[in-house]
């Protein structure tokens, strides 16, 4: 079946009334966890997980993907209005976007980010759609060594991006992985670390250990934190931007497309790296360098293209690899393995109504995305005046509810708490959370296709680095660790907490 048939019956799939549906809610609850400060795409998918569970498997994963690339989106109307950015990738959007508004032109600034975004995420879905097929073709012949030493380099690229020390971060690694040993062991059946109590036999709720790690420490870091600076709402012919504006703006819109999507398919580069990229770029090829950060449009409109450009190729390493090639996605992953999906090679063709739908729900959220964030504008400025003394009590009470409606288990409650706490004191103290969520996630697959590798090999450990598959994982490990640890060397650091 030819990739055009395939993808009309991913339409067929998205087009459906309830998974349109799913995709709107997506998208509008991804757009508004992305403008409201200390909220970003992994704590409002963890938010919204549990009521996948009563989902089939491609609503839950179109519903978990509009949140991930609508928050994306939406971070970028604080940092234009704010200064403040409503997650990580906004970051750069604060130093033009701001000064924009600040000379009366916030209107402009968030119409060339929406604009960017929706090219940027398009972008991304046309290559998601050419290059997974490929990929997964080639890594059928991947077997249980070759896929050890993949989740290795996962590992070994989630600490070279983390914004802790590696100490800490090594030490984040392997808590995540002793996590992931809890329960009944998948090989012998022999109950590990459960200390007596039956609740963990299936292992620790991922469901109440991300929203504890990112929902409720994020609330905690927020309450420590006042606004002090109240938005004004654009009025609606200050949303049309000059034609000197989109002329400027345009090739760095074409720009940040392709760096976004270069970075995003490569396993643990954030979309902080390629948003910096984007902007260096913009500001080595622009005439009137010194510009930047006093209101420039191309540093708006590039790296917020290139942030969501690399939203849809973040996706490739999770879909083709079984990767979770940034902190959000583990959530994807965890939601597909929940549905009995798993993610890699042979997803497109053992399940491609979850594939397929996935990519024609993306080019369908990002239209939706487009006419939803100007003229709700002034919904989202309201959203921004809310205390946060106000608004922290509503999303504590969402995250009580959704982590108990999972299995109606008290004890998961208190497992989400005391993540939250732990996950504050963490955060307090420099540490990077995130690798802990990606140990977790890989740490049961890691330990059975290491077992397995053994028991093939007859106990022999140079298995690891036999076959053309495990090679090119061992090398890419090492160069991609480098790139990052050389980009942060250079000052490209993504944000602590």
């Amino acid at each position: 079946m030819s990739t055009v048939d395939l993808m009309l019956q991913g339409f067929a799939t998205a087009l459906t009334p309830s998974n349109l549906f799913l995709c709107f809610v997506g998208c509008l609850w991804g757009t508004a966890v992305g403008v409201l400060p200390g909220l970003g795409p992994l704590a409002g998918m963890a938010l919204l997980l549990p009521l996948t569970y009563a989902l089939d498997p491609a609503g839950a994963v179109i519903m978990l993907a509009g949140i991930f690339y609508g928050a994306m989106y939406g971070g970028s109307t604080t940092s234009i209005l704010l200064r403040i950015p409503g997650e990580a990738a906004s970051i750069v959007t604060c130093l033009d976007g701001h000064e924009m508004a600040r000379k009366g032109r916030a209107g402009a600034a968030l119409t060339i980010a929406a604009l960017g975004s929706f090219v940027g995420g398009t972008v991304s879905i046309i290559g998601l759609m050419v290059a997974a097929p490929l990929l997964a073709s080639w890594l059928l012949a991947v077997g249980p060594a070759a896929e050890a030493v993949l989740m290795v380099m996962a590992l070994v690229v989630a600490a070279a991006v983390s914004s802790g020390p590696i100490m800490k971060t090594t030490a984040m690694i392997l808590a995540g992985l002793a996590i992931g040993t809890v329960g009944i062991d998948q090989l012998t059946g022999e109950p590990r670390l459960m200390f007596g109590r039956l609740e963990l036999a299936e292992g620790i709720s991922f469901v109440a250990l991300a929203i504890g790690l990112f929902g409720v420490s994020e609330l905690l870091l927020s309450l420590d934190e006042a606004m002090t600076e109240r938005p004004k709402t654009p009025r609606l012919r200050e949303l049309i931007p000059t034609r000197e504006e989109l002329r400027e703006a345009t090739p760095a819109t074409l720009r940040g497309s392709a760096i976004g999507f270069a970075f995003g398919i490569v396993p643990g580069v954030s979309h902080i790296v390629s948003t910096f990229v984007s902007y260096a770029v913009e500001k080595r090829l622009s005439k009137t360098p010194e510009r930047f950060g006093h209101g420039a449009v191309a540093g708006l409109a590039g790296p917020e293209t290139a942030n969501n450009a690399t939203t849809g190729s973040a996706l490739i390493p999770l879909l083709v690899l079984g990767i979770p090639a940034i902190p959000s996605t583990a959530i994807l992953l965890s939601a597909m393995q929940i549905h009995g999906v798993q993610p890699g090679p042979l997803l497109m063709t053992d399940r491609p109504d979850v594939f397929w739908g996935l990519v024609a729900s993306m080019y369908l959220g990002n239209v939706m995305l487009l006419v939803l964030n100007l003229p709700l504008v002034g919904v989202f400025v309201a959203l921004l005046r809310t205390p946060m003394s106000v608004l922290a009590p509503l999303v504590l009470l969402v995250c009580l509810i959704g982590v108990y409606s999972v299995k109606a288990s008290p004890f998961d409650l208190w497992v989400m708490l005391a993540a939250g706490v732990a996950g504050y004191l963490l955060r307090k103290f420099s540490y990077d959370v995130a690798p802990l969520l990606l140990a977790t996630v890989l740490g049961d697959r890691l330990e059975v296709s290491f077992r397995r590798a053994l028991t093939i090999s007859d106990g022999d450990y140079s298995t690891f680095a036999q076959g053309p598959a495990a090679r090119v994982f061992l090398v890419v490990a090492v160069v991609i660790a480098g790139l990052q640890l050389g980009a942060k060397a250079l000052g490209y650091r993504r944000p602590k907490g």
